[in-house]
Parts: structure tokens; sequence; C-alpha cells
């Protein structure tokens, strides 16, 4: 069983088109590298990239996040 890379173009895309977050590079390597650690962390790094106040955004925007990262990577496990 081989494990497909994500697209992380596409999924960088989605974020700015459906989500209206377009990172940077500096921002995207940031959630590439926060991945490993579960959405929940790749989601405060798109905020944080963004400079957005993460614990006080609408819980739709996280949720509209989260679920286009996991639809593009799947569900990370921590430490995996």
């Amino acid at each position: 069983m081989t494990d497909a890379a994500p697209d992380f173009d596409s999924m960088f895309a989605d974020l700015c088109t459906q989500v209206g977050f377009c990172l940077h590079e500096k921002g995207q390597k940031k959630v590439i590298a926060a991945l490993p650690k579960g959405l929940d962390a790749a989601v405060r790094a798109v905020f944080a990239a963004e400079g957005v106040d993460e614990p006080n955004a609408p819980g739709d925007l996280k949720r509209a996040v989260r679920d286009c990262i996991k639809a593009h990577v799947g569900a990370p496990r921590p430490g995996a």
C-alpha cells in the first residue's frame, strides 16, 4: 500500500477560492509543517498565517477551513 502525497497546490487553491484564505508561500509552509500534528494544528496555522485571531473566529469559518484541508489530506494522525 502506498501513501500518495496530498496535492497541496490544489488544497491552497481551494482554501483561497472557497474559504477566502489565500496564503503566501511562507504561510503555506507553516500549514504543511503543522499537518503531522493533526487537522486542528493545521487550521490554527492557516489562521495564524492570515493574522486572524483563531480563538475568536466564527465556528463556521473554522469548520470550513478544517473541511477544506481534510478533503485534500484526509485526517492525519498525530505522530503518524
